[in-house]
C-alpha cells in the first residue's frame, strides 16, 4: 500500500506544481484585466442614458475624477511593468470615455 501512495504522490506532484504556479498566475492576471474593464464600465450606463435622452443627470464629478485617477494609476503601473494588454485596454477605455463625454458636452 505504501508503494501505491508513493507512486500517486510522484504522479500528482508535477500536476500540483503546474496548477499552483501557472494557473494561479493566469487567474490573477485575468482578474486584474477584468477589474479594469469593470472600472471603465462604471460610468457607462449613466453616459448612455444621457446620450439617449433618458436622463439629464450626469454622474458626480468626484466619481468621474476618482475613477479616472484610479485608472491612471493602473495605467502607469502597467506601463512600468510593460503589461501591454492593460496599457492597450486602459488606453482604449480612456479614448472611449473621452469621446462619450465629448458627445454629451458638445451635443453632437
Amino acid at each position: 500500500m505504501n508503494e501505491v501512495t508513493s507512486k500517486l504522490e510522484q504522479f500528482f506532484q508535477p500536476v500540483t506544481k503546474f496548477v499552483t504556479e501557472k494557473l494561479g498566475h493566469i487567474s490573477t492576471e485575468a482578474l486584474g484585466w477584468m477589474a479594469v474593464i469593470v472600472i471603465h464600465a462604471a460610468t457607462l450606463p449613466t453616459f448612455l442614458a444621457v446620450m439617449m435622452g433618458l436622463s439629464d443627470r450626469l454622474p458626480p464629478v468626484d466619481v468621474i475624477l476618482l475613477v479616472w485617477g484610479g485608472l491612471a494609476l493602473m495605467f502607469f503601473r502597467a506601463v512600468l511593468l510593460k503589461d501591454m494588454l492593460n496599457v492597450a485596454t486602459i488606453g482604449f477605455g480612456f479614448v472611449l470615455q473621452a469621446a462619450m463625454m465629448a458627445l454629451i458636452f458638445f451635443k453632437m
